[in-house]
C-alpha cells in the first residue's frame, strides 16, 4: 500500500528556511507527479508545487521553494527560503498521474499526514 510520510516542519522567523521531506514507500513513485500542497486554517488546500514532466510553482513561492525528487531513495523535498508569515499552513505531500493545466488537489491520488510549518513575524 502506498504511503507518504513528510518531515521537516517547524517554528521559524520571517526570513528563515526550513526543508520539507517526503518519503515514499509501497510503489513505484518514480512513475507519479508528486506535488506539495498547504492548508492555512480556514482556508482551502492549496497547491505549492509539483514535480514530474517538469517543474511548477504557485506564483506567491516562485523564486524562494524549489521542490525536487531523489527517485533512487523514493524521496520528495521542498527547499522553502525567506519564509513569510503567510507561508504558514500545514504541508502536505501528494503523489498522482496527471498534470493538469491547473492543478488541484482533486488530481492527487495519495497523501500524507501533513507537517505543521508556523513562520513568526
Amino acid at each position: 500500500q502506498e504511503q507518504l510520510v513528510e518531515s521537516g516542519g517547524g517554528l521559524v522567523q520571517a526570513g528563515g528556511s526550513l526543508r520539507l521531506s517526503c518519503a515514499a514507500s509501497g510503489g513505484t513513485f518514480s512513475r507519479y507527479i508528486m506535488a506539495w500542497f498547504r492548508q492555512a486554517p480556514g482556508k482551502e488546500r492549496e497547491f505549492v508545487a509539483r514535480v514530474g514532466i517538469g517543474v511548477d510553482y504557485r506564483d506567491s513561492v516562485k523564486g524562494r521553494f524549489t521542490i525536487s525528487k531523489d527517485d533512487t531513495k523514493n524521496m520528495v523535498y521542498l527547499q522553502m527560503n525567506n519564509l513569510k508569515p503567510e507561508d504558514t499552513a500545514v504541508y502536505y505531500c501528494a503523489a498522482g498521474t496527471t498534470w493538469g493545466l491547473s492543478p488541484v488537489a482533486g488530481e492527487y491520488i495519495y497523501w500524507g499526514q501533513g507537517t505543521q510549518v508556523t513562520v513568526s513575524s
